[in-house]
């Protein structure tokens, strides 16, 4: 049955229940006031209409059926000695480029096991727009292939696709590549998020939760595809606020599997428990921090500017209060408000005693109780230790994204799915446990989404099996983390 169908059908018997309710509401107050029956008998149109607002209004839980994430052929590989020769030997680049982006690259903590798209590994790099299809094919297909043979799940059984791309849009889209190839079925609901950087999965997360709610019963899965097309992000011109891109970004691509639990067949992983959107798009000073545009050559580029860092402090400190209070048990919020008031009363007596303002460092919350583990913003490791103790989290927590930086890059919102991963290859991830995913992104935006494992504890990636199967206890390399400590 087509999914339009399905849906029609479903708000007519909701409306045929309404109805009966109604029919039996008065009906059972016509018997107590016309034949005078006992008044109990109003019980039964009460519990009637209870049950019917109580199955009207419940939302069904959001499942993670399972995921697949991609591990690019070796013949893609770029070590960082043979980037730092190919940035000299293009052309494009003055000394001054060279430098800087040789000085960024070493710094960053990257290693030697990254990948590139085709186009880029030519001399000078082809960033066509058939170069861009061509990646993305590269990416999609063997991604989802490997994610519908690990759940079992058909593509036509696939109610809702999207994928999330910031930086390419192409006509057919995304999207209808995607169905063209799998031959989805005609009703297939599709999405393209551009635009939103390394906060775009999240967000892809949420619009497919709304779907499948919306479409309880009529929606069974839905596909969530990240990914960033890394061929059009390559920046030629020599404006060092656009050379960032070339430093950092890397081919990767995730897919997540995700069901309304009360109507899917297959079993989940985990359970959605929360997911939390924030932006600060309306102040024009972080709107205009990171920018697609062209510079004074008319080369178009991506412009990270100068304050990135304070614009995530700000975006955090508007983002985690309202995440951490549905996700934090009340023994910590408790715990943190005491600890708040205890904080300003001390300010306020160092200010009278000494004149001044006090420098008394703010209580954090304890995000550990509410997640054991953490998949971060991959944008180098000296910034992801940054972000880790901001959030009052250490080395074992912040390890996930250290070390999926050294090994793949920042692959932009396709990483957290990467670093689950890399939990899941270590083995740590057991039934119960909460996985807090967080992503940053231009906009700007931050998105979290807190997972709840409900499988059973499975065993650690085997050798060959998966992106982190032959690798994982190779990362992150302690002599380079210790060196960017």
């Amino acid at each position: 049955m087509e999914m339009a169908h399905r849906d029609h059908l479903l708000a007519a018997v909701h409306g045929v229940l309404g109805v009966a309710v109604l029919i039996l509401c008065l009906a059972a107050e016509l018997s107590v006031l016309v034949f005078r029956r006992h008044a109990a008998l109003y019980l039964l149109p009460v519990c009637a209409m209870m049950t019917h607002l109580w199955r009207s209004g419940r939302r069904a839980d959001i499942g993670l059926v399972d995921f697949a994430y991609l591990k690019p052929p070796r013949r893609l590989r770029v070590t960082i000695p043979g980037l730092l020769e190919h940035l000299r030997l293009i052309g494009c680049f003055d000394d001054g480029s060279v430098e800087f982006m040789s000085r960024v690259v070493e710094d960053s903590g990257m290693g030697d096991e990254t990948y590139f798209p085709p186009a880029l590994h030519y001399l000078p790099p082809s960033a066509t727009h058939a170069d861009a299809v061509q990646e993305a094919g590269m990416l999609f297909f063997p991604t989802l292939d490997e994610l519908f043979a690990k759940t079992g799940v058909p593509p036509s059984a696939v109610g809702a696709l999207v994928v999330n791309c910031s930086g390419f849009g192409p006509a057919p889209s995304l999207t209808a590549i995607i169905a063209n190839r799998y031959r989805m079925p005609s009703d297939v609901k599709t999405f393209n998020l551009s635009g939103m950087g390394c906060a775009a999965g999240i967000v892809g997360l949420d619009v497919a939760r709304g779907i499948l709610r919306a479409h309880d019963g009529a929606v069974d899965y839905a596909v969530v595809v990240s990914a960033e097309i890394v061929t059009l992000g390559w920046y030629r011109g020599r404006d060092r606020s656009k050379l960032l891109l070339n430093c950092f970004f890397r081919t990767g691509c995730a897919a997540a599997l995700l069901s309304n639990t009360a109507s899917a067949a297959a079993p989940v992983k985990y359970r959605l428990v929360a997911l939390k959107r924030t932006t600060i798009a309306a102040d024009d000073g972080g709107y205009n921090l990171a920018v697609r545009e062209e510079d004074d050559e008319g080369i178009t580029g991506f412009t990270i500017g100068r304050g990135l860092g304070r614009l995530f402090r700000d975006l955090l400190r508007a983002h985690l209060p309202a995440f951490g209070a549905s996700i934090l048990p009340w023994h910590e919020k408790l715990r943190y408000a005491a600890a708040l008031m205890r904080f300003h009363r001390h300010r306020r007596s160092i200010k009278n005693l000494q004149g001044g303002e006090g420098h008394v460092e703010a209580p954090k919350p304890n995000f550990l109780a509410a997640a054991s583990h953490f998949c971060l913003p991959s944008s180098g490791m000296p910034n992801i230790r940054r972000l880790a103790e901001g959030l009052g989290l250490g080395e074992r927590e912040a390890e996930a994204a250290l070390a999926t930086f050294q090994r793949f890059g920042n692959q932009s919102a396709s990483s957290l799915w990467y670093q689950l991963g890399y939990h899941e290859a270590r083995g740590r991830v057991r039934r119960g446990d909460r996985v807090w995913q967080l992503g940053m992104g231009s906009g700007p935006k931050a998105s979290s989404a807190l997972w709840e494992r409900v499988a059973a504890h499975g065993r650690p990636a085997a050798a060959d099996e998966g992106p982190w199967g032959d690798c994982v206890l190779r990362y992150p390399a302690k002599a380079l983390g210790a060196a960017l400590a």
